[in-house]
């Protein structure tokens, strides 16, 4: 915990899909460095749980946290969302759109309900946040997106299904389209792009010792992306050190983009 930096001091976030894996260690890393930070997600007592941990572990740093029941893909929900979160904090200074789902069937055997369902989460959800996360940052001068994307949001990736890679390269220039209209009122606009994470989900499928041989033989630094990792570079990118980052497409994958 860095006490002494509290580098998001007096900022408050919006951290969606905040319930577990990368959401809750980016929401846990901003608490520590002093943001009161808003838990947005459908799972009620995940959610809660994620807000009791963050409010006994970052009191000491003045970060604090507050559960927001909030559907990425449903429009009222962000509107509430929002209200909510003017109400308890007065202003919005961050925005991590980080919820998505990934249904892994290849393009050949795909329904179109799947498909649907993952743009609604993957490429409606961070668009409707950016609609309304930008009037609110606006009244306070400014203020910082962060959409996560992934490696399948800057190539073809071969292990990865045609429908995820789609919307993640939707949520890439989603991010240069907000930050080029939106740069001039002080509110910027960049993407994160993990390798694969070392979350319980992928533990699961990487069981297999083929897959885990494949994902770890195609990064450089030969291990997956740990949550950390990512929360890291979140906090970089919403911190006043990342001021004149904007629209940048940051990868967060141990040079697999690189080869």
């Amino acid at each position: 915990m860095s006490m002494e930096l509290q580098r998001l001091k007096g900022k408050s976030a919006l951290v969606t899909g905040a319930a577990q894996g990368i959401g809750e260690a980016i929401a846990m890393r901003f608490a520590e460095e002093g943001a009161k930070v808003f838990i947005g997600d459908l799972q009620v007592e995940a959610g809660e749980a994620v807000v009791k941990v963050i409010n006994e572990h970052c009191r000491d740093a003045g970060g604090s946290a507050v559960f927001l029941h909030l559907d990425v893909t449903d429009e009222q929900s962000w509107a509430s969302a929002m209200e909510t979160v003017e109400k308890e904090a007065g202003h919005l200074d961050i925005l991590v759109n980080n919820a998505g789902i990934n249904i892994r069937e290849p393009i050949e055997t795909m329904k179109a309900e799947q498909l649907d369902a993952m743009l609604a989460v993957n490429v409606k959800g961070p668009f409707l946040g950016c609609k309304y996360a930008i009037p609110v940052m606006r009244k306070v001068g400014g203020g910082s997106i962060i959409n996560m994307s992934s490696v399948c949001g800057l190539v073809g990736h071969r292990y990865t299904t045609e429908a995820y890679t789609v919307t993640k390269g939707a949520v890439t220039l989603l991010t240069k389209s907000v930050a080029v209209r939106y740069g001039k009122d002080n509110i910027r606009c960049n993407s994160i792009h993990p390798s694969t994470a070392d979350t319980p989900l992928a533990q699961v499928i990487l069981q297999d010792p083929q897959r885990r041989a494949e994902r770890l033989g195609e990064v450089p630094l030969g291990r997956l992306a740990s949550v950390a990792d990512i929360a890291n570079a979140a906090l970089f990118l919403a911190s006043d050190e990342a001021a004149f980052i904007n629209g940048a497409a940051f990868p967060v994958d141990g040079g697999t983009t690189a080869d």
